[in-house]
C-alpha cells in the first residue's frame, strides 16, 4: 500500500468517525504506528486534519471567538430546524431561559404562542426577537456586553437569576467534547451558563453537528450536567450512540415541524 492510499483511507475513516486512535490506524493498515505517526503529521501540515493525543481529529478542535454576525452565515437551515425543535418543547404558561449565541437566535424566531410565556434570557437579539410578541414576558438580563455575541455576561447577570426559577434552559455552546464536556470560547460566558444550569430544572443543549469533538476556552459543564441535546442529522453514528449510553436524550431535528410552540 502506498502513502497516498493510507492517506485516502485515514481521511476516508475520519469522515466516518470524526476521530481515532493512532493504534487502531496502525492495526487498521498493517503498519507501525511511527508510519502512521509520520502520515498524520504530513496530512496535519496540509491541514486535513488535527493531531491530538495519540489520535487524530478531522478538524481542530480548538475554537476561536467570532463575532455573531459572522456565525450567523454557517449551517443555517440545520439551527432553523433545530430551532424549531427546541420550540415545540415548551409548555403552554412556560418560564424558560434562553442563553446567547445565533443557535438561541433560531429558537427565538421559531417561538410562537398563544398563551403567556416568561422568558429570561442573556442576549440582546433574543429579547428583540420575541418582543414582537405580546404574550412573551421578557426579562432581560443586565451586566457587562460581550461585543462578540451581543449578550451580557458579569456578576450582575448572575446575582440577578438567583430570584428566578425555569423549567427549561436552552444552551447554545462552542463545542462538545464527549470527554470533556462542554465549552465556550468566554470563561464569564461559562460563568454566567453555569449559574444558569442551576436556575434551569432540565439543560437542553442545542448545538448544529459542527460542534462535536470541538473544545472552547472555558468549560461550562460536565456531560453529565446535560438533560438533552438537540442537533441536526449529520451527527455520526459513532457519536450518537455515545450520547444515548451517557443517558442524555438525544433529539435529531431533520424535519420541519407543522404546530408551533403554544399553540392549542
Amino acid at each position: 500500500m502506498t502513502k497516498e492510499e493510507r492517506h485516502s483511507i485515514i481521511l476516508e475513516l475520519l469522515m466516518q468517525h470524526n476521530s481515532i486512535l493512532v493504534t487502531d490506524l496502525a492495526e487498521h493498515l498493517n503498519v507501525s504506528s511511527v508510519t502512521i505517526r509520520k502520515d498524520l503529521t504530513d496530512l496535519e501540515k496540509e491541514k486535513k486534519l488535527y493531531r491530538n493525543h495519540g489520535k487524530a481529529i478531522l478538524i481542530n478542535p480548538y475554537i476561536n471567538d467570532r463575532n455573531v454576525n459572522e456565525k450567523e452565515k454557517f449551517y443555517t437551515e440545520e439551527k432553523r430546524l433545530i430551532g424549531m425543535q427546541a420550540a415545540s418543547l415548551i409548555a403552554k404558561k412556560d418560564s424558560i431561559l434562553i442563553a446567547s449565541g445565533t443557535t438561541m437566535h433560531a429558537l427565538a424566531r421559531c417561538i410562537q404562542t398563544t398563551d403567556k410565556l416568561t422568558v429570561i434570557t442573556a442576549s440582546l437579539q433574543v429579547a428583540i426577537i420575541l418582543s414582537k410578541d405580546r404574550n412573551i414576558d421578557i426579562i432581560e438580563l443586565g451586566g457587562i456586553l460581550r461585543h462578540s455575541s451581543l449578550s451580557v455576561v458579569g456578576k450582575y447577570a448572575e446575582a440577578a437569576l438567583a430570584d428566578f426559577s425555569c423549567s427549561k434552559l436552552f444552551l447554545g455552546v462552542d463545542g462538545i467534547d464527549l470527554d470533556f464536556g462542554i465549552t465556550t470560547t468566554d470563561m464569564m460566558e461559562a460563568s454566567l451558563n453555569r449559574v444558569m444550569m442551576r436556575t434551569a430544572q432540565k439543560t437542553i443543549v442545542l448545538a448544529d453537528s459542527s460542534k462535536f469533538g470541538r473544545r472552547g476556552f472555558s468549560k461550562i459543564s460536565d456531560m453529565e450536567d446535560v438533560d438533552q441535546i438537540i442537533t441536526d442529522s449529520k451527527v455520526s453514528p459513532a457519536i450518537a450512540k455515545r450520547i444515548e449510553e451517557m443517558g442524555i436524550v438525544l433529539t435529531i431535528a431533520d424535519e420541519p415541524l407543522m404546530i408551533p410552540s403554544g399553540r392549542s
